[in-house]
C-alpha cells in the first residue's frame, strides 16, 4: 500500500528501500487496515524526509507501527485535566434498521440533526424501520443531511457514484500554472487551514508538528466541535472569519497573498463561489499549493454530497465487509479513512513542494474519502489481523491550552507540537515572522 501511495505522490521508486516497519498497528479487521494506516503514514514521513533532504536524497525512515496504530484512534486518548475529552457519535448517529435493510445517519452537528429530523419526523427510529434505505437516505439528504445506504461493495461499484470514484486513482497531483521554481521547507510553512472534523484537520495537524505555520479559519456560522478541535487542533492558531463578509474577506485575502499552502475541505466547487477556485488561484498567486478533499470525489453524482468516514464506510461496502455474525453492519477499528486521508494530505503538500522546488508550478492535489475506501476494499485480505491491545502510554504528550492541561498522541515520526490549539482574534490573525 506504501508502494501505491508514493507511486500516486509521483516520488521516486527508489526511496522505498529506506522505509522500514516495525512492530503491529493493533487495529483488528478483516480489511488490512494497519496496512493501510502504516502505508499512509510512511508515504507522509518519506515525504518529509525528501523534502528536507533535497538533492542529497533522504536517509532511513523507520514506521512504529504500535505508534500509528494509537494515533489513528487518537480521540480515545484525549485527556482534558486528566478527563475524557474525545469526541464521540450522537444518538442518532449510528446505524437504523430499515425496511429493506441498514442505514446510517451522521447528527453530530446540530444542523445535520435538526435536517434529519424534519424529513423523518420526531420519532425518527420508527419512520426509518418503516421506509426503505434509499427512501431515508434521499429524504435525509434533501433535508440537507447527512445518511447512506448501507451496500455491499458490488452494490456501491454498480451505483452511479461508485463507477464514478472507482475510475479516480488513489489521489491526483498535478500543476496548476506556472510560476517560478521556489524552494519551501516545512518549518515556517504558512498553511491555511479551511478544514473540519478529521481527515483534513489531522493532515494540518501534521504539517504543524513539523514546523509549519497553520492558521485554520472556522466559520462563525458553523462552528467545530470544541472536542474535534483539541484533538485536532495542536500546533495551530485558530479563527473564525466569514468569507461572505466584506471586511473578512479582505483579511483573508491578505492571508492567502502571503500562503504558500491552502489545504481545503469543501465540497468540489464549493468554494469556486468565492473565487477560490484552484484554477483561479494559481493564477492570482503563483506557486501556491492547494489540495482539496472531499468524502465522495470529484466526479459522478454525488460529488457535491456531504459524507463523512463513518458515512462512506456504510456507501462503499466496508460497513457490510466488516459486518457480525448477526448481520448487524460493522465498523473499522478506527476512523482510518479520516486518518490516512489526514496523512495522504500532509504527503500530498510535501511533495507539491518539492516538484515546486524541481520545475517550479503552482500545483493542486485532490482526494477524497471514496478513494481511499477503494484503495482499502481492493487490498488483499487475509484473516482478521491485530491484537487491538498496544499500550498508548508511551505515545503520549501533554501540553497547555487555554482550556487547561491537555494529553495527546504525539505525531508519528515527527517531533510534538508546543501547544495545543491557540485561539486568535479575527483581527488580529496573522502569520507569524519567518
Amino acid at each position: 500500500m506504501l508502494e501505491q501511495a508514493w507511486a500516486a505522490l509521483g516520488g521516486a521508486p527508489g526511496l522505498l528501500p529506506l522505509v522500514t516497519v516495525s512492530g503491529s498497528t493493533g487495529l483488528r479487521s478483516v480489511l488490512p487496515v494497519g496496512a493501510l494506516a502504516t502505508g499512509a503514514v510512511a508515504a507522509q514521513r518519506l515525504a518529509a524526509r525528501e523534502l528536507a533532504a533535497g538533492d542529497r536524497g533522504p536517509g532511513p525512515v523507520a514506521v512504529d507501527a504500535a505508534h500509528v496504530g494509537i494515533a489513528f484512534r487518537s480521540e480515545r486518548f484525549l485527556r482534558l485535566d486528566g478527563m475524557p475529552a474525545g469526541a464521540g457519535f450522537a444518538p442518532l448517529s449510528r446505524f437504523h434498521r430499515t425496511a429493506d435493510g441498514w442505514i446510517r445517519l451522521h447528527a453530530n452537528y446540530p444542523w445535520h440533526r435538526d435536517a434529519a429530523l424534519a424529513a423523518l419526523g420526531p420519532d425518527p427510529v420508527t419512520a426509518i424501520a418503516g421506509r426503505t434505505s434509499a427512501e431515508v437516505a434521499e429524504s435525509v439528504v434533501a433535508a440537507g443531511g447527512i445518511a447512506a445506504a448501507v451496500r455491499t461493495p458490488e452494490e456501491w461499484a454498480g451505483s452511479p457514484q461508485g463507477a464514478a470514484a472507482w475510475e479516480l486513482p488513489l489521489l491526483r497531483l498535478r500543476p496548476a500554472g506556472p510560476a517560478s521554481a521556489r524552494s519551501r521547507q516545512v518549518h515556517g510553512l504558512r498553511v491555511l487551514d479551511l478544514t473540519r472534523v478529521i481527515a483534513g484537520p489531522v493532515g494540518t495537524r501534521t504539517l504543524a508538528a513539523d514546523g509549519a505555520d497553520v492558521l485554520r479559519i472556522e466559520s462563525p456560522r458553523l462552528p467545530e466541535d470544541p472536542a474535534a478541535a483539541l484533538d485536532t487542533g495542536p500546533g495551530k492558531r485558530h479563527t473564525t472569519l466569514d468569507l461572505a463578509s466584506a471586511g473578512d474577506r479582505a483579511r483573508f485575502e491578505d492571508l492567502l497573498s502571503r500562503a504558500d499552502v491552502l489545504v481545503q475541505g469543501h465540497r468540489p466547487g464549493a468554494l469556486a463561489a468565492h473565487g477560490l477556485a484552484p484554477e483561479l488561484l494559481a493564477e492570482r498567486h503563483p506557486g501556491l499549493v492547494v489540495v482539496s478533499l472531499s468524502a465522495w470525489g470529484a466526479a459522478g453524482p454525488w460529488a457535491h454530497r456531504r459524507g463523512f468516514d463513518s458515512i462512506v464506510q456504510a456507501a462503499t461496502g466496508i460497513a457490510s465487509v466488516t459486518a457480525g455474525d448477526d448481520g448487524r453492519p460493522g465498523v473499522l477499528p478506527a476512523q482510518a479513512l479520516d486518518h490516512a486521508a489526514g496523512h495522504l494530505i500532509a504527503a500530498t503538500v510535501l511533495r507539491a513542494l518539492r516538484e515546486s522546488a524541481r520545475q517550479g508550478g503552482s500545483w493542486h492535489g485532490e482526494l477524497s474519502l471514496a478513494q481511499l475506501a477503494h484503495w482499502l476494499l481492493t487490498a488483499p485480505r487475509g484473516v482478521a489481523t491485530g491484537s487491538g491491545a498496544v499500550d498508548p502510554a508511551p505515545y503520549l504528550a501533554e501540553l497547555d491550552t487555554p482550556a487547561g492541561r491537555l494529553t495527546v498522541v504525539r505525531p508519528p515520526g515527527a517531533p510534538t507540537w508546543r501547544s495545543g490549539p491557540v485561539p486568535v482574534h479575527p483581527a488580529g490573525a496573522d502569520w507569524l515572522p519567518r
